[in-house]
């Protein structure tokens, strides 16, 4: 079922319909797909096509109408995923895998995102770190142009003991937590690492997880959002 936010009665009528049908025992959920203004702006502008709700507005108070409009039905929705990081395959596959009929258990896929604080916190983060208590290689000349992945990096941050002391209470937490969100019934879980520019520390410590996950068994997709960036 798709819906137009433009005619408010279905809109306002909507939540007392569904429950209604799932009280006669209507099998079906609600799948809601979001995105950050950033990237709602963007893919407006690429499409070239105006918002339905700002045709002779800026595309933002748009999208802000329409947040405001569709809050009850995200509230209720059974799934959210934040479209921002995922390109369409991505979220095809991420689809498919949530409601394949013969998958018995539905998978919590791990988004890992790396950022910098000083282009502010990814969209909808579930967890977030702030690792800017470690010491940074942008501060060691021949590290500075380097980034998180490089090893000489990660080296530098890894040795440091107060990374030795974060990351067991790091992965404890994650650990205890993980099982939790699957037994809730979570599909996807958005995990972000900041440090100051994102190009070294949160780089290196999302690498690290990403690699850690796997080796558990979890289902991972990672991405460094501001490592190229000045």
């Amino acid at each position: 079922m798709t819906m137009d936010i433009r005619e408010r009665d279905f809109i306002h009528d909507f939540p007392g319909i569904y429950n209604s049908m799932k009280t006669e025992g209507y099998d079906f959920s609600i799948l809601f797909l979001e995105a950050s203004d950033e990237v709602l702006v963007r893919r407006f502008s690429e499409t070239r096509r105006p918002h339905p709700l700002a045709f002779d507005r800026p595309v933002l108070q748009g999208i802000a109408e329409e947040r405001e409009r569709l809050r009850t039905v995200h509230d209720m929705a059974d799934i959210i995923i934040d479209t921002s990081n995922l390109n369409i395959h991505e979220l095809r596959e991420h689809i498919n895998k949530l409601f394949s009929p013969s998958a018995e258990a539905k998978p919590l896929i791990i988004s890992l995102i790396s950022f910098g604080y000083k282009y502010g916190i990814p969209f909808n983060s579930d967890i977030l770190f702030d690792v800017r208590f470690l010491p940074n290689p942008f501060f060691v000349q021949d590290l500075k142009n380097k980034t998180g992945l490089d090893p000489k990096v990660q080296e530098y941050v890894f040795e440091n003991e107060e990374w030795t002391q974060f990351r067991e209470k790091l992965t404890d937490l994650l650990f205890f937590l993980l099982p939790k969100f699957v037994r809730e019934g979570k599909s996807y879980l958005n995990l972000s690492i900041g440090c100051t520019g994102g190009k070294h520390r949160s780089v290196a410590i999302a690498d690290y997880l990403e690699k850690l996950l796997k080796e558990k068994g979890h289902m991972v997709r990672s991405k460094h959002r501001d490592m190229n960036k000045e």
